[in-house]
């Protein structure tokens, strides 16, 4: 089960962190496509988790390439491949944009493509978000996130989007 390396919307492109990228923004190099304030702080951490010759890389982190004038204004992507709980494949997802990128809706384009690929692999997706972060709980609420699963010991709470065929 893989996802593909770009994913195209209307407005924005999903690709993948290389681990080229991923190096350089770690080591705080940047790139003259990516957003003066590109990678913030959940940026470098999403970075983190590439590594060189993973093949279940499809489902690392992405930058989110802005159509138009080809910025990366944000990231996107999956903490590692689903696993199964309660026997369902079951993978998290995190997301974020630079400020000025937000609030025209990149970030539920982005994340709507990205869940019609794992509706189709069969995985169910789940989000930590802080309770405070009601941009964020309204992308959520948006792309079907109904369920509270609690909150971690971080006091997120843990959202999860049941599968279309048993919501």
């Amino acid at each position: 089960m893989t996802l593909p390396d770009d994913v195209v919307c209307e407005r924005v492109t999903l690709r993948l962190i290389s681990p080229e990228d991923a190096e350089g923004m770690l080591a705080g190099r940047r790139r003259v496509s990516w957003h003066p304030d590109y990678p913030r702080r959940d940026d470098r951490d999403a970075a983190s988790m590439v590594k060189a010759g993973d093949p279940q890389a499809g489902w690392g982190p992405r930058h989110i390439v802005r159509h138009g004038d080809g910025m990366v204004v944000g990231s996107i992507g999956f903490f590692g491949a689903p696993v199964a709980v309660d026997d369902v494949d079951e993978t998290e997802v995190g997301f974020g944009l630079v400020e000025d990128a937000r609030g025209h809706g990149a970030v539920t384009e982005a994340l709507t493509a990205l869940l019609e690929h794992t509706d189709r692999a069969g995985v169910r997706i789940r989000a930590s978000v802080q309770p405070e972060n009601r941009a964020s709980l309204r992308v959520l609420a948006k792309c079907g996130f109904t369920q509270l699963r609690g909150s971690t010991e971080d006091g997120e709470l843990v959202m999860v989007r049941p599968l279309p065929s048993t919501a």
